[in-house]
């Protein structure tokens, strides 16, 4: 499952540069590579590049003061848990949020990139290589053969352009209040209930 405006109701980078006053430039960029207009990596650099010098206390005003679960989604976990179906958040956005999140909702596993902080300012940098749409694919490739499965047996769900390729690894991958050209490819679109339509999409009931 993709994190920003997925399993959340916000792009956590567009909030943080709203710390810094420049929430417009850095969510036309998101947009942007959201339509896949722009391939992801660049863009993420970019919209990075923009936070230089921003104070990391600000990453925890954002989950304080912004984010929020996006509705049904505890929901649609809890019932994953009953059906003992494991859950991943792959995400291009920051392990700030996606580690709390995997702790919050008591998530399986849990991978996104990390920024470069140093002295308490973020540096502008990503550190490593990027979770781009590749990585996402493969991160669900990995889970899947861990977990001794096959892709009949996983869904992906997510809302952008770089959330294709996981969800083209998954018998069903799900849009959620998702991009044109994700719905499109999608098997299933949500664009009317919260994730817990997902539960009744497979009917997954208690």
């Amino acid at each position: 499952m993709d994190m920003d405006s997925t399993l959340i109701n916000i792009e956590c980078i567009d909030e943080i540069a709203d710390m810094m006053g420049i929430k417009p430039q850095v969510a036309e960029i998101t947009e942007s590579a959201m339509r896949g207009e722009i391939q992801f990596e660049e863009s993420l650099r970019r919209r990075v590049s923009l936070l230089k010098g921003l104070n990391a206390s600000a990453l925890q005003r954002v989950i304080d003061e912004r984010l929020q679960l996006n509705p049904g989604a505890e929901a649609w976990i809890t019932s994953c848990k009953q059906h003992n179906i494991k859950t991943m958040l792959v995400s291009g956005g920051f392990d700030f949020f996606a580690d709390y999140l995997k702790n919050l909702l008591g998530l399986d596993y849990a991978h996104s990139n990390s920024l470069e902080i140093i002295d308490g300012k973020l540096t502008g940098q990503v550190l490593g290589k990027v979770v781009d749409a590749q990585a996402k694919a493969d991160f669900l490739i990995q889970a899947r053969n861990q977990l001794g499965l096959n892709q009949s047996q996983v869904i992906a769900i997510g809302d952008g352009a770089n959330d294709l390729k996981m969800m083209a690894e998954a018998a069903a991958g799900i849009a959620y209040h998702a991009k044109p050209v994700v719905q499109q490819q999608a098997t299933y679109a949500l664009n009317h209930s919260g994730l817990d339509g997902i539960i009744h999409l497979f009917s997954i009931h208690s």
